[in-house]
This record gives structure tokens, C-alpha cells and sequence, in this order.
């Protein structure tokens, strides 16, 4: 399946698909990156006198694309748009703030996927190159009402 099919197949929109490009996705995991926009609404007053991203949205971009994106490319339903998946659990832990305007890169590696349930470890970096964040996301396909 070819990496922009993987991101049209994302059944999320503006202002919450947190997937901007995909570098690499095969069985063992999922690599992309995304840009926070600045003056987007989503964390408008987030620290007032500084925006930093909420812990929350970095979770979902590292979940959409470490998650999302390789539980589509796994499930091999070419064409389809009846599958997507849906967050059952996380443990994140934040190492470094990220501000509006910042690119991130997120990379996912596979724990296991079976019966419509997917566990991936996820780790996120900055321009700098360096750790954001990491942690273990799991989820569970669902039906798409959108396809």
C-alpha cells in the first residue's frame, strides 16, 4: 500500500489530523513527521505567555502516525475505507516542550498485532534531534463510518 493512500485513508481533518507526511511504513512499524502550525486554535492558551503543545496533542500526532498509519498499512484492505483504529490505551512520558511552528518526527515500532488489537512503541524528536517523547500506544480497529 503506498504511503499517500495510507494518509487519504486517515479519517481524521483540519484542525485535527496531525499527519503531515509518511517516510516509511512496512510490518514493523510506521515513520512520518508533522509540522505544528502557529496560530492554530488547538492549543491557543496553552501557556499563555508562551504556547508549548499540550502533552495530549503530542500523543495524538504519535498515535496517528506511529499507530493509526501502520495499523491501515497492516489490516492490507487496498481501497478500502471500512477500517480504521481507534486509541485503547497510552503511556507517554514527556521529555522536552514543543512550541507552534516546530516539525516533529515520529517513529513506531511494532509490538504486536492481532485480532483487531495493535501495541506499538512510539518515540518522537524534534528538528534538533532530540527526544520529545516516548512511550507504548495500543489500539483496536473499528468500523469507519466515513468509508
Amino acid at each position: 500500500m503506498e504511503r499517500t493512500e495510507i494518509i487519504n485513508r486517515l479519517p481524521y481533518g483540519e484542525p485535527f489530523n496531525f499527519v503531515e507526511g509518511l517516510d516509511k511504513v512496512d510490518a514493523n512499524g510506521a515513520e512520518g513527521f508533522y509540522t505544528f502550525k502557529p496560530g492554530s486554535e488547538v492549543y491557543r492558551g496553552h501557556f499563555k505567555d508562551r504556547a508549548v503543545i499540550p502533552g495530549v496533542l503530542l500523543t495524538e500526532c504519535c498515535a496517528q502516525i506511529g499507530l493509526v498509519c501502520l495499523g491501515i498499512f497492516l489490516s492490507g484492505e487496498s481501497g478500502e475505507r471500512k477500517i480504521a483504529f481507534a486509541l485503547s490505551s497510552s503511556e507517554m512520558e514527556f521529555l522536552l516542550p514543543v512550541i507552534p511552528g516546530e516539525r516533529v518526527r515520529v517513529k513506531s515500532e511494532k509490538e504486536y498485532f492481532r485480532f483487531g488489537k495493535l501495541k506499538c512503541k512510539v518515540r518522537m524528536w524534534n528538528e534538533k534531534d532530540q527526544l520529545v517523547c516516548r512511550g507504548i500506544l495500543a489500539g483496536m480497529q473499528v468500523k469507519n463510518n466515513n468509508g
